[in-house]
């Protein structure tokens, strides 16, 4: 039909943590969800599946983005902007980004994450 439902899972070293709203029928769905977190010292990654919600079947990746430690540790005011989507099925084809803030707040031993989920297209 040319549009999608979706929304995102925020996944720590592939934990499912968070997951947004659904966006009804658009491929510039806006969010601007913000969430934290409790954040393990020895976390590896961050990633950001954008889903399509499909009611007959199961619901379609439509990719991801994926923030390392390192990512964060470059950038220690957080990041904050686009990100291009890539896939999660070699097979398929993907198109499109993610608008994210992203920061990392407290000391070593009591960290929490602050996820911004803003906008896709």
């Amino acid at each position: 039909t040319g549009s999608s439902d979706p929304y995102c899972i925020v996944k720590i070293d592939d934990e499912a943590i968070i997951r947004t709203a659904t966006v009804w029928k658009t491929l510039s769905p806006f969010w601007g969800e913000e969430y934290e977190v409790q954040l393990q010292p020895s976390f590896h990654s961050i990633s950001i599946y954008v889903m399509d919600e499909d009611a007959l079947s199961r619901d379609d990746v439509i990719g991801k983005v994926c923030i390392t430690r390192d990512m964060l540790v470059e950038h220690p005011k957080g990041y904050s902007g686009w990100m291009s989507l890539s896939e999660v099925d070699p097979d398929e084809e993907v198109q499109g980004e993610i608008h994210l803030r992203v920061e990392v707040l407290g000391s070593q031993g009591s960290q929490r994450l602050r996820c911004s989920v803003l906008e896709a297209r």
